[in-house]
């Protein structure tokens, strides 16, 4: 097992398998599917990204560096959590961008019984380490630990 420790952006704790990228998460291109027309596993559709294109995201640990793609970023998360088809949590290697943090922000104070924990600045060591199907424990105060 090896901790990471980052800023928490949205409080919580969870238990989750890994997915992770090592390229930018275009937010609107990923979740589209599952938000408009009912993707029930919730799998990655943008093209553009090959190491998610295709993997189920809803209930992940979804690592990431940083988000990318369009200024619906925020809405497309925050509907993902009201719609309860969002990961488990968000692990962001560098600084959330502003777009990432108010969706997950909104979500977490808007949407009841829903939570979906935030952490950034968790380093590139931390990307390089993981992997896609390791265990990942968020605690409440940012520590993140990967087996």
């Amino acid at each position: 097992m090896k901790q990471f420790q980052g800023r928490v952006v949205t409080p919580g704790e969870v238990t989750a398998e890994a997915v992770v990228t090592k390229e930018g998460f275009n937010t609107l291109a990923s979740f589209q599917m599952a938000l408009q027309f009912g993707d029930k596993e919730v799998k990655c559709g943008d093209q553009s990204n090959q190491e998610l294109y295709g993997k189920p995201l809803i209930g992940k640990a979804l690592c990431l560096p940083q988000t990318i793609g369009s200024t619906t970023g925020g809405l497309v998360l925050y509907c993902a959590c009201a719609m309860e088809k969002n990961p488990a949590c968000m692990l962001f290697a560098n600084h959330i961008d502003s777009l990432a943090a108010a969706g997950a922000v909104l979500a977490d104070v808007w949407v009841d019984g829903v939570t979906m924990p935030v952490v950034d600045g968790l380093g590139d060591e931390f990307l390089s380490y993981v992997r896609d199907g390791m265990t990942i424990t968020v605690k409440e105060n940012g520590v993140v630990e990967v087996v």
